[in-house]
């Protein structure tokens, strides 16, 4: 049957491929939505013709709403735009994959109307995971994780009769690019040298995440949200060859384990047609050529943001929104050139020790910890 998919942050790595697989599925395209990039929104718009085009830059979006004059297409902008295109009645699916704290309201907005979420923001269960999970649960909304770990652990745990059959979940992670590095070597590096991950091509600020290991331990904290899982039961393994995606250990010591290539699409595509699977053009994963895999502890004292995030999530609160909105900064002031590569763990630790937690937190109590951690963060670099 058609569908018809709502894809917030199409301009991105993620968006991309996700509209590769719409293009393969034949679904149609109801919204899309991106921050500024007028030239490549329009490429999409006129390809897809949705019913709605949003651009978050507000004159950006001027642009672009000249560039598609005369086209069945309406255009907004800002979070109005983002939380319009999420709740369309039109879409089945609403996708979203924008980087960071600003996919949370139109998740929200989506799961009030009762729609799958193909979830590829983890920021929005890192900061709010308990809120977005209650959401869908209230309203009948649905989330199926697009992250290829949380993908891999979903597809693991199909047919499990319970979750008092789980004894863990382990996440696998590449290492990134500076594996085998001590913290003091970590000091001088660039962020040309953190962008180069060795087996995912992905945007800037996840590739960054990667590098610090931030990833993995957003990642842990958003299992504990999916997958409502304590923090002990959650596991991480450096898997270099990003062949295994995630595993599932079960009480009786049997592991189911999720295997396929370094690509993005299968796990896009799996959230899409769910409880199906529908035939992929691309190459499957080749057991007679792939390399030996290897598995080995992460070092957390070369790599302090994993630690950081695991107490976070402990802690509980609003103590995830905090990380996660220091982390957006320092990484920003990374990518500048501002700050080095481990004043990241640095700035981060400062500003999760000076926002004051709140437990059971709404909307605004979350919203509030991200933005004084984002203060911190900006007054301390």
């Amino acid at each position: 049957m058609e569908k018809s998919v709502s894809l917030l942050g199409s301009t991105g790595s993620i968006g991309r491929q996700t509209l590769e697989v719409v293009r393969e599925l034949g679904f149609r395209v109801s919204a899309l939505t991106a921050n500024s990039s007028v030239e490549l929104l329009e490429a999409q718009a006129k390809e897809f013709l949705p019913e709605l085009a949003v651009l978050y830059d507000e004159r950006a979006a001027v642009e672009l709403q000249r560039r598609l004059r005369g086209l069945p297409i309406r255009v907004s902008a800002g979070m109005e735009g983002l939380m319009e295109a999420a709740s369309l009645a039109a879409a089945d699916i609403v996708v979203t994959a924008v980087v960071g704290m600003v996919g949370l309201r139109p998740t929200l907005a989506a799961l009030e109307r009762g729609k799958r979420v193909a979830l590829a923001n983890k920021e929005t269960m890192v900061c709010a995971g308990e809120l977005v999970m209650e959401t869908a649960r209230r309203q009948g909304g649905e989330i199926i994780p697009v992250d290829s770990e949380h993908s891999a652990i979903f597809q693991c745990l199909r047919g499990c009769a319970g979750k008092g059959e789980v004894k863990r979940l382990i996440l696998t992670c590449s290492g990134g690019p500076f594996y085998g590095r001590s913290f003091e070597e970590l000091e001088g590096v660039t962020p040309a040298e953190a962008l180069c991950h060795p087996n995912w091509s992905m945007g800037a600020k996840i590739t960054v995440d990667s590098a610090t290991l931030m990833n993995k331990g957003l990642e842990c904290i958003e299992a504990m949200g999916l997958y409502e899982m304590p923090p002990e039961k959650i596991s991480v393994v450096i898997h270099r060859q990003s062949v295994v995606h995630s595993l599932v250990e079960y009480q009786d010591g049997a592991m189911l384990a999720q295997l396929g290539t370094a690509n993005m699409k299968l796990p896009i595509r799996y959230a899409l047609t769910y409880p199906e699977r529908a035939p992929s053009p691309d190459p499957p994963l080749d057991l007679l050529t792939c390399p030996p895999l290897t598995f080995a502890p992460p070092d957390e004292a070369a790599f302090p943001c994993l630690t950081m995030a695991i107490e976070s999530a402990r802690t509980g609160g609003t103590a995830c929104a905090a990380l996660n909105g220091a982390n957006e900064a320092a990484v920003e002031l990374f990518l500048r050139g501002t700050v080095g590569f481990n004043d990241i763990p640095r700035l981060v630790e400062k500003a999760v020790n000076s926002v004051k937690v709140k437990w059971n937190p709404t909307l605004t109590d979350i919203l509030e910890a991200d933005r004084e951690a984002r203060c911190v963060v900006g007054q301390g670099r």
